[in-house]
């Protein structure tokens, strides 16, 4: 059993979709960002950077003791390695799977992160730092695109780094149309939004953010 410590941004549900796609049993435990709960000490014990996602894993390999994992690369590659699912166990898969992982967690989601920012939750609009994340975060989507050109996912089987980018790639498309303009990311867009189990992700995590009405 994994307890996950999230919400569902777009580096929480990333961890959603790994679960769901390797039907691994797990519990959510809400962690309301906007309510400052990412700061109790509880949730600090667990990820100390004070940042969603966080992992508890009740029955790691070794027998030992749970385990508990923070930052959401390194919470994936230990659930694809625990699970042996979704990460190439070839060189050179391996090495495509590690470099996308690592590209997404330096470039598009620390851009995407600041241009949303910037755009909708800073208390003063500054058109050099919307432009800047703007057109920093067009530029990464390009490099997805020029990779999609020639494979059908980023390590060519379906994998984590996919998962890890589909979510930012979700977000950005609110803004503007990347599609119109890239074509290869745009049919793998189309491909992983139609998974079960992204779509089961996804419902799960609306369940916190857009609450049913009580009957």
């Amino acid at each position: 059993m994994i307890e996950l410590h999230y919400w569902p941004t777009s580096n929480g549900i990333k961890i959603q979709i790994f679960l769901e796609e390797a039907s691994v049993p797990y519990e959510t435990f809400p962690v309301r960002i906007s309510k400052g709960e990412q700061f109790r000490p509880e949730f600090l014990k667990i990820s100390p950077n004070n940042r969603i996602p966080a992992i508890v894993d009740l029955a790691p390999a070794d027998g030992g003791a749970p385990i508990s994992i923070f930052e959401s690369g390194a919470i994936l590659l230990y659930l694809a390695e625990k699970t042996g699912k979704f990460l190439p166990k070839d060189l050179r898969g391996r090495i495509a799977a590690t470099e996308w992982m690592f590209w997404q967690v330096g470039g598009l989601g620390p851009m995407a992160g600041q241009r949303n920012h910037f755009m909708n939750a800073a208390p003063e609009k500054l058109p050099y730092a919307i432009k800047r994340y703007t057109d920093e975060t067009h530029r990464l989507l390009g490099v997805l695109d020029r990779r999609l050109a020639n494979h059908e996912y980023l390590a060519d089987a379906y994998s984590v780094a996919d998962m890890m980018s589909y979510p930012w790639v979700n977000t950005s498309s609110r803004v503007g149309d990347p599609f119109a303009e890239f074509i290869h990311l745009k049919r793998w867009y189309d491909a992983i939004k139609a998974r079960p189990a992204v779509i089961e992700a996804y419902r799960k995590g609306a369940l916190y953010t857009n609450p049913p009405a009580a009957a």
